[in-house]
């Protein structure tokens, strides 16, 4: 897979294969496992403001993220299919940015809620099963990706 910066403010990922469009299927699937809209609440400990929190702001933050993590499904799955699942592009455009930010966040916020990677100066892959090994390597390659987002399409 490779992934570079458009003249347009995106990203254009090319997936190789199946291996790789495999890799971004799994993206939505991480994501979407998330309840971190009721994590975030869970932190708002104020008695005054909790209650309306969880009430408020709880459900507007959990539809939003639903809705980006949506949106990147359906990007996924049209360029997968634009090109029958083999060596393929997809595209991230500067409009979709802020959708794919958010998914990754959540997914690589997920995996580690589940997982428990720890600090990442302590982490060995090597020591992990086989199905944190592969948890841990796609964390990575979402953050690969958020950080490309942030040097050249966000902002």
């Amino acid at each position: 897979m490779k992934v570079m910066p458009t003249l347009e403010g995106g990203l254009r990922i090319d997936a190789e294969g199946a291996g790789d469009w495999a890799l971004l299927d799994a993206l939505a699937g991480d994501a979407g496992q998330s309840d971190l809209a009721r994590r975030l609440g869970e932190l708002v400990t104020e008695d005054e403001v909790a209650e309306d929190w969880r009430e408020f702001v709880v459900p507007d933050l959990a539809d939003a993220f639903s809705k980006d993590v949506e949106l990147v499904a359906k990007r996924i799955t049209a360029a997968k299919a634009g090109c029958g699942g083999e060596e393929g592009p997809l595209w991230i455009t500067r409009d979709d940015g802020d959708a794919w930010y958010s998914t990754l966040n959540q997914a690589r916020l997920e995996l580690e809620e589940h997982y428990r990677f720890g600090p990442s100066e302590m982490i060995d892959p090597a020591e992990f099963a086989p199905e944190k090994r592969l948890a841990f390597m796609r964390s990575q390659f979402y953050c690969a990706i958020q950080s490309l987002l942030l040097d050249h399409v966000i902002g």
